[in-house]
């Protein structure tokens, strides 16, 4: 059985990742990309579905030892994992170096005191767990194939094969460095070179301390918001500049439910947030990068901007439900792909243009069509703004108007003609400012509840939901205004669970809600930031900072979050590890910090 979703660390080389649990099993990894099939798939199904067990020898009937102290390796992405048994200590160090050439997941256990066995337990499965491959030897080397991929197995270590699964047993003693690394290449070429393990272990360390020398935030969350900084550069797919919104499909927003969803694509809302927060703290080009994607990905047709499209900028995204794999502890459906691609999402124009913006702000180079993409889109809105769509939580229920979209619309014109009035662009400025008008005054008159003092989730709706926590962050209204004191004091009400945390909307369990799937879901972190980030706006600082820390408690021991919290089971829960979660973290910080409420 899988571990709890916070028992996992995430390594990658920015292509893909894996997911290593704390019993040293290595139960996630598509090859070679993000959006590939799974390799190890043993986190949405059974020890069937493919692992890689690598730790002390245990007895058979025995549960796998837990490592007792993780950790990574300073600001990077190398993992250490220590076990202490009765026979000593020993250390796994495990990593994927960003890529130049096969890709690798590279594993070194080294003695530390004493010596102690080790086993080595690999079962490679293709296609999601479904196919068996050919395992055999090639000049020495162990290679797994079938179809159009292949695995290369390399280690110094004797193996041999059982019950479809490949063996290596060994004892380590003080001061020995044992390597094992697989590495992917397609079945028809070549094999891949030679792995060098401790020549990638340098380069790999040296990539990730050059990288976070780029930070500029030093204020007093440095440690929690470096290693949101350095999950996000691992969620980026480095040869397009695309982020995915997290690196597994279907970890299950409800243990047991069927609110499991494929979060391996990019998303231009989450993308453009996380080009916000890293444009914030320093880093330029990555803002660069996804500029140059979304470009790319929209190309000439942005009357049909997707909200998603494949980290490569692929448009289709066909969802599929995989029936043969069980679900993270039975939380099935597992579903690849992701029908709300072909959702019509109002606000992500307001995200998009808000990401345009601020990176126009922070003097990235001038791009022309960039410019006259953020044109074109809000010509779009002006024949559309006032449509029902989906949402920004993807209903699958009937399309509403949604408070959120529109304010997100507001924001989008209003961008552009701040846009038009530096001269940086040409398009009709009085006739936008009208239409920023005409918004603005559709949202205050249709989206608000005068009895209750707050806005609703959508038009003539009673419900509430976190999104509208946004209102004053975007500018749409001042902190100070009695509406959206209202709205948040609102907020605290109806959406707080038990410990404080925020939901996103009322759910109704066994009956279809709002979103038009049954069941319940956790809290919801990124609208928990947002809270703490309002609470601070409207002068409450010692409260949005006592949440703040209540929510760095939540990260696992690595500063890992997931989509959600469940307050019943006190777990994570959710697609793992989550850029929408990292990213109002890290501006959240921003924002206590410059406020000055912090403990200490």
């Amino acid at each position: 059985m899988a571990g709890r979703i916070e028992d996992y660390a995430l390594i990658g080389d920015m292509q893909t990742a894996a997911l290593v649990c704390r019993d040293g099993t290595v139960d996630w990894l598509c090859l070679p990309r993000f959006d590939s099939h799974a390799v190890f798939a043993g986190l949405l199904g059974t020890e069937e579905h493919g692992f890689w067990r690598l730790g002390p020898a245990h007895a058979a009937d025995a549960e796998p030892p837990r490592a007792v102290r993780r950790r990574y390796r300073g600001d990077s992405l190398i993992l250490e994992s220590e076990w202490d048994t009765s026979r000593g200590t020993v250390r796994v160090t495990d990593f994927m170096p960003p890529r130049d050439g096969a890709p690798q997941l590279i594993r070194i256990v080294e003695g530390v005191t004493g010596r102690v066995p080790m086993r080595s337990a690999l079962r490679m499965r293709f296609s999601y767990g479904r196919v068996v491959p050919w395992v055999h030897k090639h000049e020495g080397r162990t290679v797994a194939v079938a179809g159009p991929d292949s695995v290369w197995f390399d280690t110094e270590c004797e193996t041999y094969g059982k019950a479809l699964t490949t063996y290596s047993d060994f004892t380590v003693a003080p001061g020995e460095r044992i390597a094992f690394t697989i590495s992917w290449e397609p079945s028809h070429k070549q094999p891949p070179a030679l792995p060098e393990p401790e020549q990638a272990l340098e380069a790999t360390e040296d990539f990730w301390h050059d990288w976070v020398a780029q930070c500029t935030y030093h204020g007093p969350y440095r440690e929690a918001v470096v290693r949101s900084l350095i999950t996000l550069k691992a969620l980026t797919y480095a040869p397009t500049g695309g982020i995915v919104a997290a690196p597994t499909t279907s970890l299950p927003e409800e243990i047991g439910g069927v609110r499991n969803w494929d979060y391996r694509y990019t998303w231009l809302r989450d993308a453009a947030i996380t080009l916000s927060s890293l444009l914030r703290t320093g880093y330029r080009e990555e803002a660069r990068a996804w500029r140059e994607w979304l470009l790319r990905a929209v190309a000439g047709d942005p009357e049909n901007l997707q909200i998603m499209y494949g980290i490569a900028g692929e448009r289709e995204l066909g969802e599929a439900e995989l029936d043969w794999l069980p679900g993270y502890e039975n939380s099935g459906p597992v579903r690849v792909g992701n029908g709300a691609a072909n959702q019509l999402q109002l606000d992500v124009y307001g995200e998009v243009t808000e990401a345009l913006h601020l990176a126009h702000m922070t003097g990235l180079a001038r791009n022309d069509y960039a410019s006259l993409l953020q044109l074109k889109l809000i010509r779009y809105l002006e024949d559309h703004w006032d449509e029902p769509d989906e949402g920004i939580w993807e209903v699958r229920g009937p399309r509403r108007h949604f408070v959120h979209s529109k304010v997100m619309a507001w924001v989008a014109v209003d961008r552009t003609i701040k846009l038009i009035e530096s001269g940086d662009a040409d398009g009709p400025l009085e006739k936008w400012r009208e239409l920023r008008d005409d918004i603005h005054r559709d949202v205050c008159e249709k989206g608000y509840d005068k009895e209750r003092n707050t806005f609703t989730q959508s038009y003539g709706s009673k419900e509430l939901d976190a999104s509208l926590l946004l209102i004053p962050q975007m500018g749409f209204l001042p902190p100070d205004d009695k509406r959206v004191i209202g709205t948040i004091e609102a907020i605290q009400r109806e959406l707080s669970t038990s410990d404080g945390f925020i939901l996103r909307y009322p759910t109704s369990g066994d009956d279809a809600g709002v979103d038009g799937l049954e069941g319940d879901e956790g809290a919801f972190l990124a609208c928990s930031f947002w809270m703490a980030d309002d609470l601070a706006m409207i002068g409450r600082v010692d409260e949005a900072r006592k949440l703040f820390e209540k929510l760095l408690a939540l990260r696992n021991d690595l500063g890992l979050l997931a989509e959600e919290w469940d307050p019943r089971l006190k777990r994570q829960v959710g697609n793992f590890p989550q850029a929408f979660s990292h990213v109002p973290l890290i501006d959240t910080a921003l924002r206590l910090t410059a406020s000055g409420a912090y403990g200490g």
